[in-house]
């Protein structure tokens, strides 16, 4: 239900923010960097939040907090209340994105949450490709009240939404104190030790060796939104209407793909294998983009949608492998916080990557695309024993 609204402000936000707000593509493009870069901070508080009052409560604020936010969208006068408003919606869907994975945890059994979550992502696409699709609908009117009644039927999914959260069922794992024995043989708890051991998730090194691997291959999504469409409008001959065509196959693929993509990665060895074999097409993917360059149109279209097809296979068997990874190698009672900082990655990413793609890839053409690859690769293969040596260091429950 959220994302066919996400999928309808998509379609219609940028027109939005140029014809209604009549802002420049200049002060547009600084408002989403700051806005990114408020997202960076949003998730890991959220995760803390989710462990100390539960995924499904937080969830819920969060909801009415975000309606509010967009709704606002739908009436900003001023350059200043447009990038505070920007940083509100950002933050919150960071936010959003943390806690909804530590619902996740909380309610998806173990042994099925990574077929399940790829459930979850392929009626999320479906969701979004509707939206989009609606918002297509409202383009076509170019009336300053169509646009202002989209982004306010946004505001209407965040709230409609909090309907089927009521039916979910969620536990509220907590750490439990260790135990010791009494004389006589009973057991107490030991009101003196620290719940759960470990270091906490800021200072879980191998996890967040994870997390940085991992959120270098997320940015697979600034490639293919932000990268793959200026590559095709500036620096080869395809059509320019092949850019939606691109998105399209990949909306689709991923609904169709991303649930048999789970099925093999519920155990953190076949998760991390998956990870990188997720990672090394991505790495494919930009070296057959780099090819497009000096090509025929119909050369050129045909290399772009290898690309994509490759890109989209890479999307799917990383995350498959990213959801158990994520979740396997945090302790059950600070989800939380560990899906925040797992989140926190992604943010950063999806905040600099575009500035990267356009400042570091492009401008430097086939080198660029190349040097990307490397970067992909490098952290696929990186991934398994880094893997592995969080898995030998997780912390261990107490009996």
């Amino acid at each position: 239900m959220n994302a066919t609204g996400n999928g309808l402000f998509l379609a219609v936000s940028m027109l939005w923010f140029t014809r209604g707000l009549g802002y420049s593509t200049g002060r547009i493009g600084l408002a989403l960097t700051l806005a990114g870069l408020c997202g960076v901070f949003a998730a890991y508080p959220a995760g803390r939040a989710a462990d100390r009052y539960g995924a499904k409560e937080v969830l819920a604020v969060l909801h009415v907090l975000q309606a509010a936010a967009m709704a606002a969208f739908a009436f900003a006068g001023t350059y200043p209340a447009f990038v505070l408003l920007a940083c509100a919606v950002t933050a919150g869907s960071r936010a959003n994105a943390a806690v909804r994975s530590t619902l996740y945890a909380h309610s998806l059994p173990a042994a099925t949450r990574t077929p399940a979550l790829g459930l979850l992502r392929a009626v999320n696409n479906a969701g979004i490709g509707a939206g989009a699709a609606l918002g297509a609908g409202v383009a076509a009117f170019g009336h300053h009240g169509a646009y202002q009644a989209a982004i306010l039927a946004n505001a209407l999914t965040f709230l409609l939404a909090l309907f089927p959260l009521r039916s979910v069922r969620a536990t509220h794992p907590v750490a439990e104190k260790p135990v010791t024995d009494r004389p006589g043989g009973s057991r107490r708890p030991n009101r003196s030790a620290s719940p759960g051991r470990g270091p906490g998730a800021l200072g879980d090194r191998p996890y967040l060796a994870v997390t940085a691997l991992n959120a270098i291959v997320n940015m697979l999504y600034v490639v293919l939104e932000v990268a793959l469409p200026l590559w095709l409008t500036g620096y080869t001959n395809a059509p320019r209407p092949l850019v939606g065509v691109l998105l399209v196959l990949n909306t689709v693929l991923v609904v169709t793909l991303q649930v048999r993509a789970g099925r093999g990665a519920t155990e953190l060895p076949a998760a991390a294998r998956a990870f990188r074999l997720g990672g090394l097409l991505t790495a494919l993917a930009c070296v057959t983009a780099a090819a497009a360059a000096h090509r025929a149109p119909a050369a050129a279209s045909v290399i772009l949608l290898a690309a994509v097809l490759l890109l989209t296979l890479g999307e799917v068997t990383s995350q498959a492998g990213s959801w158990t990874l994520g979740y396997a190698l945090a302790p059950d009672h600070a989800q939380g916080a560990y899906q925040g900082v797992f989140q926190t990655g992604i943010s950063l990413t999806q905040a600099l990557g575009p500035l990267a793609v356009t400042t570091l890839v492009l401008p430097h053409g086939t080198t660029g695309w190349l040097a990307l690859g490397a970067v992909f690769g490098g952290a696929a293969l990186a991934l398994p024993p880094t893997a592995r040596r969080a898995e030998r260091r997780r912390p261990v429950p107490d009996p």
